[in-house]
């Protein structure tokens, strides 16, 4: 028994009449009226298309029982409406029929040994008009279980390509009075996705009489194939079948050859791929750099034409080219000729690769260096299974790089400023690099790797090779921690070593300190921060010196009323691009630093955020070093300057040895270990993700947040003093020495060495690099002009005598004895920190950034707290520098 039909009116005008039954009938027709235009089903009848959206979207429904040329039979099983979508390419029509239409499925294709997962084909019809051909190809996509679209414009149907990405494309090319068919064909071409689409151009059919018409206008236009008009839905579904088995095939396997080169352009052994004519096709990276040719100067050159080392036997090549004419693989030690003229020892494996017909069509040549006296450059192998995640795991292979066998050896002279005019700073540069040789500070792992260098010179390869691998397990794990003594039996470096370098002294009973976090701040009690371009004149003028080593970070806290991170945060991550990289808007980053500000503690006299704008300036000022810029990719810059802004975040004033002799929470929930920094890092991503208004990270993909994420925390671990001197000694011996040698090497030689830019590329040593940065711009103090470098240790000490003064009131044991406000000595503490923590990293960090400017304000400070010393002074000023 039949119902009423109800009748919608849309605000257009268009009326939409459907049964009310219409949840229960499987066969459905509705029409929508427009005055006296109909559309009746699916497709226009009348004058008014132009009413219709441009682009309609298939997903699958009932195909018609019957294929005959009448399309009014062909709909009336499963017809349909299309409602009104928000969808990218206009008008989606939803099935609503039985299970037994087509279902579109993923498919597996193998390509070697991969095995590849080809989704459901996607079509895109271009037609102006609804016709019997339109409906055919609209069908066969149905029977095939294909993804389908209708575009009726080329504007829409380059939009709706742009956001499918569609495999095969049809286009009516039957009349020019609706588009240019050819014109749509080249704008499509002209995208770079269409580089793996197949181009259909539907064209009239000719009678008998007719002669045949050229092809070669529609290949030039970019089209793939030609389809003669034919409405048959079976003619239609045979042609996109073969499409999908033929073209749309061979484009999926050859997009999947992507991810081979991306492979091999990241492997680290030299990779060549010839052809049978030994003609070059192919050269990796690592190839590259092991030659010193860039690829297009060998791509496309016979390997004859290439320069021979004269060391070979004269009849290797001969037996090389015996061996892999029969398809046989060839392996053995091979002399090479690099650009520069050198020779160089190689392992070389070159295997056929057998083609159509069982003829060889390729031969690819792996190639690495042989460890000997002649290619002594350092070369380390790269882990890049997990970038920047600071994954130890080792890999099984052998390492197939070269290491330096006589580090010891170093020229000095070689890697000294060639810039500097200073005389004191070039004998400081000369000194501080035999320093870094022979430190004093060395741990027991560094005395191992020096003896098994020595070792290697002159073992035998198998020999060496195993040393290499020792070598390299040696070097990636916690292995440097040194044994520290009492130096000088100087109070002040004892008391620092005992404040900074521990965890905490044994509790006394019954003292519990819990300190009180003020987690209640929130960067809505602050006002909304102006953009960078609107700032006042007077902040503005200082920020325009903010490149500069020498910026007075305490003129920008004056006139900023205390509030220095976010207008100097928004000046640096605008000049780095860090809300470009993280995808958010500059009024998420304005909040997000408002945020962070609002949560260091003003009170503290040195740990706030002036100290934390201070961290951020020095940051940006090693980002902006040569060296430090070649290093580090846009993710470690970004993850820098995030780490920097947030490492001290919510600082309480006191030290973790205050915090676990207190048995405060924050020591209770980190068990006494890293405290503040896991505090700092933990609070600064709970604040951030807690309002979408200041999540930095809400848009970042996923991987890359976990990659970035990774990368701040282990930023501001490496901030904790207990493993100070491990770094600087993993940093001295993974990166210092090897360049140092490397460089003596190349200026001996005369030659470019560009294993010196390797060094520093690899994935470990990037870690190694950014925990040096920043750790040397958080204690950058004594290296900043004298003004403020005395203006530091004011703060700093304060904090201290401070802690020392809650120490006593509390019953606790007190960390820093020498920082009594009453009897200490500011000018020999910082000498003593200087001496103990800052000078060696500092040279350290000098010889690898090239810092002439740091180097110096330190030697002037030091002079300066020296002086202050044998004077006998307590205040932090000369008297004639206090009448001033």
């Amino acid at each position: 028994m039949g119902c009423a039909p109800s009748i919608h009116v849309s605000q257009s005008g268009v009326i939409y009449c459907r049964d009310s039954d219409e949840s229960n009938s499987p066969h459905q027709t509705t029409t929508i009226s427009q005055g006296t235009a109909t559309l009746h089903g699916l497709f226009i009848k009348t004058d008014a298309a132009d009413s219709i959206p441009s682009v309609l979207a298939y997903q699958s429904r009932q195909p018609p029982p019957c294929a005959g040329p009448r399309r009014k039979e062909r709909r009336e099983p499963g017809a349909f409406a299309r409602a009104r979508a928000p969808h990218c390419c206009g008008i989606e029509a939803e099935t609503q029929t039985s299970h037994s239409s087509a279902k579109a499925s993923t498919t597996e294709v193998q390509i070697g040994p991969m095995r590849l997962t080809q989704d459901p084909i996607q079509v895109l019809l271009i037609f102006a008009k609804e016709d019997n051909q339109s409906d055919g190809f609209w069908w066969a996509c149905d029977r095939a279980g294909y993804r389908c679209n209708i575009a009726r414009t080329p504007e829409s149907a380059l939009e709706c390509f742009l956001d499918k990405h569609q495999e095969i494309i049809v286009i009516d090319h039957r009349n020019s009075r609706y588009f240019d068919a050819e014109a749509i064909c080249r704008s499509l071409r002209a995208t770079k996705p269409s580089e793996h689409t197949v181009i259909l151009a539907v064209v009239p059919g000719t009678s008998s009489d007719q002669e045949e018409t050229s092809v070669l206008p529609l290949l030039h236009a970019g089209f793939d194939r030609r389809f003669m008009e034919n409405s048959s839905i079976t003619a239609c579904y045979n042609e996109l079948i073969q499409i999908e088995h033929g073209e749309v095939r061979s484009q999926f396997k050859l997009r999947a050859c992507n991810a081979v080169f991306t492979a091999l352009d990241h492997c680290q052994e030299a990779v060549e791929i010839t052809s049978e004519d030994h003609v070059i096709q192919y050269v990796n990276p690592a190839f590259e750099r092991m030659m010193g040719y860039h690829k297009g100067e060998l791509i496309g050159k016979e390997l004859t034409e290439l320069p021979k080392s004269d060391k070979n036997h004269a009849d290797l090549l001969d037996t090389i080219n015996t061996f892999i004419k029969k398809g046989k693989e060839w392996q053995g030690v091979y002399y090479a000729r690099r650009k520069s003229g050198d020779s160089i020892q190689q392992h070389v494996k070159i295997t056929p690769v057998i083609g159509q017909g069982g003829k060889i069509r390729h031969f690819v040549s792996l190639k690495r260096l042989r460890c000997t006296n002649e290619n002594n450059k350092q070369l380390y192998k790269s882990h890049r299974d997990e970038k920047y995640t600071g994954d130890n795991s080792q890999s099984e292979s052998h390492s197939f790089r070269c290491k330096n066998r006589r580090k010891d050896s170093t020229d000095v002279k070689s890697i000294t400023s060639q810039s500097s005019d200073a005389p004191s700073l070039q004998t400081r540069r000369y000194s501080s690099m035999a320093r870094i040789h022979s430190m004093t500070i060395e741990a027991p792992i560094t005395k191992v790797i020096n003896i098994i260098n020595a070792a290697q010179e002159n073992s035998p390869i198998t020999v060496a090779e195993a040393l290499d691998r020792v070598l390299e397990i040696l070097r990636t794990t916690e292995l440097y921690s040194p044994q520290l003594g009492t130096k000088d039996e100087d109070p002040h470096t004892s008391d620092l070593v005992g404040g900074l370098m521990t965890d905490g002294l044994r509790r006394l009973s019954g003292n519990e300190y819990v300190f009180s976090k003020n987690m209640n701040l929130s960067h809505s009690h602050l006002s909304v921060p102006v953009t960078i371009n609107d700032v006042p004149p007077c902040i503005a003028q200082l920020l325009d010196n903010e490149e500069s080593w020498d910026f007075n970070i305490f003129e920008l806290e004056a006139v900023t009323n205390k509030r220095p991170l976010i207008y100097l945060g928004l000046k640096v991550f605008a000049r780095f691009g860090v809300a470009e990289f993280l995808n958010c808007s500059e009024a998420t980053l304005r909040a997000w630093l408002q945020m962070i500000e609002a949560n260091y503690h003003s009170s503290n006299s040195y740990h706030n955020s002036t100290h934390a704008a201070d961290v951020l300036h020095a940051t940006a000022f090693f980002l902006g070093k040569e060296r430090v810029k070649g290093s580090l990719d846009h993710l470690d810059e970004v993850a820098a300057l995030i780490a920097a802004t947030i490492h001290d975040v919510d600082h309480p004033g006191r030290t973790n040895s205050f915090l676990c002799n207190a048995g405060s929470e924050l020591a209770v929930l980190y068990n006494d270990t890293a405290v503040l920094e896991s505090h700092h890092t933990a609070l600064a991503f709970q604040l951030t993700a807690k309002d979408s208004k200041c999540n930095i990270f809400k848009n970042i993909d996923r991987n890359h947040y976990r990659t970035l994420r990774q990368a701040i925390i282990d930023m501001v671990l490496a901030t904790e003093m207990t493993k100070h001197f491990e770094h600087v000694n993993k940093f001295v011996n993974s990166i210092n020495k090897p360049m140092a040698s490397e460089e003596n090497s190349s200026h001996s030689e005369g030659s470019d060495c560009e294993s010196t830019a390797n060094i520093k590329n690899f994935p470990d040593n990037q870690t190694l690099i950014k925990r040096m940065m920043i750790k040397c711009a958080d204690v950058a103090n004594p290296c900043r002009p004298l003004e403020l470098c005395i203006e530091w240790a004011g703060r700093i000490s304060e904090e201290y005598f401070a802690q020392t003064d809650e120490e006593k009131r509390q019953g606790l044991p007190v960390v820093m004895p020498v920082f009594d406000r009453n009897t200490c000595s500011i000018p020999k503490s910082q000498i003593s920190f200087i001496d103990y923590f800052i000078t060696d990293m500092f040279d350290a960090w000098d010889a690898f950034a090239h810092l002439p400017v740091l180097m110096q304000h330190l030697a002037n400070n030091y002079k300066h707290w020296k002086t202050l010393d044998e004077l006998k002074c307590k205040s932090l000023r000369l008297p004639s520098e206090n009448n001033n």
